[in-house]
């Protein structure tokens, strides 16, 4: 009887940090004792690991045992550990080698029957093991997609804790269906190499098949609002905030799915940085261990500040604001939100990022997204017809769009009215629209332009340029800023929302091939902003 020691990885947020886990087994009262700042599913872990090695056919030491968790002062939470407190134990017990067991990162819930079951976060956890030195990460089988997309590394799949033993004691193959792959030992000579590959074949979220029959959207669907889907192409060029008012039917929600499918490919670095975020979140598809497309997230208007922005009652989760990150963020219907969810937009939207606190502790997660409002004119949001009017009073339509806050409107780049088409407009317009793949080019043209430009700084989209840059290195010529200045001093401009029309004059200039704004993109930049149609 002695001490063993393995790791592991505690997720706070979307980070990683190493864990040690020893566990002794010596002379006193029996009983498995675990210390280190748990939580409630962590703490029930010693009965599913004492079900588990039973179930296993392995020997439970009837003596005292002691699992530590290191650093004792790092809170860890969820099943992730059960993995690694079973090896530690049976190798405290002499079962499997110590020395074997020492050096790999294992990761993994135990069904009471010694199965290894899937756990949230196995991404970031695996990046978490790299960054620590790991040469080795044992992971359950079914997220052996997941965690192959880490280089440098040997992923080690298994599917019971039985088969775990076998590889570790080198008692010759698992049983059939207990090992999802080749691996001999944790050593490492087989198994899943890590890394991305061809990030193409790994399984996409942006061109969502959301239609029916499985018919991913297009922009051409969308007829009779030229002036709107202009302006949906330029938000995806700059990464730019939109506003759409109108009554129903006008093709709101249209125009706000078919965004994605406008915008590149996520990079490498953003891929991976998304995919953890939703593996964390718990709603990384199973058919796609890499998300190589722009999310898209429609949360309903019932949803709470901690859906919304992140939190919970234990583990802080990831809200829709970063599960959105490097995608967009639809709030259909936008006055009918609470007060209390749609100010909470405010700090991600200008920082990129979201901070929940708890009492146990501040969490930090991304949430670079492009947000989408659409609203309606008034309550009642009936089609106003001569013989049928609306019978919303003027103060109600105000009251009704007042739910939108002026600081939150203040962040919004592009504003565009809808209105109604007639037949005779819906048919004409069919002409001139345009599929995705056409208008997603010159988008990709135009962030290849900014790129460029923005080439050996941290930003990688005009939405993205901070002020000082605005005013300093990207100011446009004073011709160009004299119709800005001159709505600056009448205050129908304020100095966020001058901020925010030099972004969207610069992206204008992008989308026009030019090598900066001119007073024709701040003219009409400044028309979006305001949301005077051009």
């Amino acid at each position: 009887m002695a001490v063993a020691r393995t790791r592991c990885v505690a997720l706070i947020g979307v980070s990683g940090h190493p864990v040690d886990v020893e566990a002794d087994v010596g002379a006193g009262v029996s009983g498995l004792h675990l210390i280190g700042m748990l939580d409630t599913a962590l703490s029930e872990a010693r009965d599913r690991v004492r079900s588990a090695v039973v179930n296993s056919r392995h020997p439970w030491p009837d003596t005292r045992i002691t699992v530590s968790l290191f650093p004792a002062s790092l809170p860890k939470r969820g099943s992730l550990f059960d993995l690694a407190i079973a090896i530690a134990l049976l190798a405290a017990a002499g079962v499997v080698p110590a020395a074997k067991v020492a050096e790999p990162f294992f990761l993994g819930e135990l069904g009471l029957d010694g199965s290894v079951r899937p756990v949230r976060g196995v991404l970031p956890a695996v990046l978490a093991a790299v960054a620590a030195g790991a040469r080795t990460v044992v992971v359950p089988a079914r997220n052996v997609a997941e965690a192959s997309l880490v280089p440098d590394v040997t992923v080690v799949p298994v599917a019971a804790l039985s088969d775990l033993v076998k590889l570790l004691r080198g008692d010759g193959p698992p049983t059939p269906g207990g090992v999802a792959g080749e691996a001999e030992d944790t050593g490492g000579d087989r198994g899943h190499r890590g890394g991305a590959g061809d990030m193409g074949d790994a399984g996409d979220m942006g061109d969502t098949a959301g239609g029916p029959g499985g018919i991913a959207p297009d922009l051409a669907d969308v007829a009779g609002q030229p002036f709107a889907r202009r302006a949906l192409e330029i938000c995806a060029a700059g990464g730019h905030n939109f506003w759409m008012l109108g009554p129903p039917g006008t093709g709101k929600t249209m125009l706000a799915e078919r965004l994605p499918t406008l915008l590149p490919p996520l990079e490498r670095d953003q891929a991976l940085e998304v995919t953890a975020i939703h593996s964390v979140a718990g709603v990384l598809p199973p058919d796609r261990p890499l998300l190589t497309r722009p999310p898209f997230v429609a949360p309903h208007h019932t949803a709470t500040v901690a859906a919304i922005v992140g939190g919970g009652s234990g583990a802080v989760r990831p809200g829709a604001v970063s599960i959105a990150h490097r995608g967009v963020l639809f709030l259909d219907e936008a006055p009918e939100y609470p007060a209390s969810v749609l100010d909470s937009l405010r700090q991600p939207l200008e920082s990129g990022r979201v901070t929940v606190s708890r009492a146990q502790g501040t969490v930090t997660f991304p949430a670079r997204f492009m947000l989408v409002l659409a609203a309606n004119r008034c309550p009642c949001a009936r089609p106003s017809r001569p013989d049928d009017p609306c019978r919303c009073s003027p103060a109600a339509r105000r009251r009704y769009l007042a739910r939108l806050s002026g600081p939150l409107l203040d962040r919004i780049d592009v504003k565009v009215t809808l209105y109604p088409s007639t037949r005779r407009e819906l048919l004409a317009d069919r002409r001139f629209t345009e599929p995705s793949r056409v208008v997603a080019e010159r988008v990709l043209l135009a962030r290849e332009r900014a790129a460029r430009r923005l080439a050996g700084t941290p930003w990688r989209c005009n939405a993205e340029i901070p002020a000082r840059a605005l005013h300093t290195v990207y100011r446009p010529a004073p011709p160009a800023m004299a119709p800005l200045l001159t709505c600056l001093d009448s205050g129908a401009l304020s100095a966020r929302g001058l901020d925010r029309v030099l972004r969207l004059a610069w992206t204008l200039a992008d989308l026009s091939g030019k090598a900066g704004p001119e007073v024709a993109e701040t003219n009409a930049a400044l028309g979006l902003w305001l949301g005077e149609e051009r």
